[in-house]
């Protein structure tokens, strides 16, 4: 049996699934889990089937755990990532998990939307080695078209994260005609430049590999006809906020 405290055993979270071999949601190779519920409705959502709260399967931290060290010898020069949906909408579960990763000497990462409270953050942010910070938009007007929520509680996040000095990623997905004007993208890089804590800015080409659950959860995917940036439109962006002499990938 695996030796953990006892606290852990009594937490429980909906998760929606993992992944063993991650290598896009933090440095080196990752196993990725990602937890069940969004409180938000982003038009380009690759995971739809992750938003309803009621979804997944609920797993104690320990089940999660013992998973994630079978494949210890490589994440060694990896780690654990935790994902959603929005893994602040479960920050007991997430913080014991992150907990229990750090002691056994795994790098931990958490992939947040910033859409969550304070203190949702404060539970998990200590056991996280690196935030990835997805910032969707600069004009809060255009944020909410985007996701159907506010940009207050990412932007509070965001400064939260920049006060503790913790390491952040900010990711921007790129949407033609959507996230895509250069003012937007200026108000997102005039922020993160303020922040002081980010190691680097991944500009994120929208896709449509997330377009067939859509269609078989019977939701209207509105994004049909965007097509996907192209090399020249990206360019862009990553120049706008190279322009701030922040790092940009």
């Amino acid at each position: 049996m695996l030796s953990s405290a006892p606290s852990t055993n009594a937490v429980r979270g909906r998760v929606h699934s993992w992944e063993t071999m991650g290598t896009v949601d933090g440095p080196g190779i990752r196993y990725v889990v990602f937890m069940q519920g969004c409180p938000l409705r982003c038009l380009y959502c690759h995971n739809p089937d992750c938003q309803a709260i009621t979804g997944g399967q609920e797993h104690t931290v320990e089940e999660i755990l013992q998973d994630i060290l079978r494949y210890r010898s490589y994440l060694r020069h990896g780690g654990v990532t935790v994902s959603g949906g929005e893994p602040l909408m479960q920050p007991a579960f997430v913080a014991a998990l992150l907990q229990e990763c750090q002691r056994w000497g795994l790098h931990t990462a958490l992939d947040t939307s910033g859409c969550a409270s304070l203190e949702a953050a404060a539970m998990v942010i200590p056991y996280a080695d690196l935030v990835l910070l997805d910032i969707k938009s600069g004009d809060p007007e255009l944020y909410r078209t985007v996701t159907g929520g506010s940009l207050t509680p990412t932007v509070a996040i965001a400064r939260y994260l920049a006060e503790l000095g913790k390491p952040v990623w900010i990711r921007y997905v790129l949407v033609p005609g959507l996230t895509d004007q250069p003012h937007n993208i200026g108000a997102v890089a005039d922020f993160v430049a303020t922040l002081g804590n980010v190691l680097r800015v991944e500009v994120l080409p929208f896709h449509k590999m997330g377009e067939y659950k859509w269609m078989e959860l019977g939701l209207d995917y509105r994004l049909k006809e965007t097509p996907e940036p192209t090399p020249d439109q990206v360019r862009l962006a990553k120049q706008i906020f190279g322009d701030r002499q922040l790092p940009v990938t």
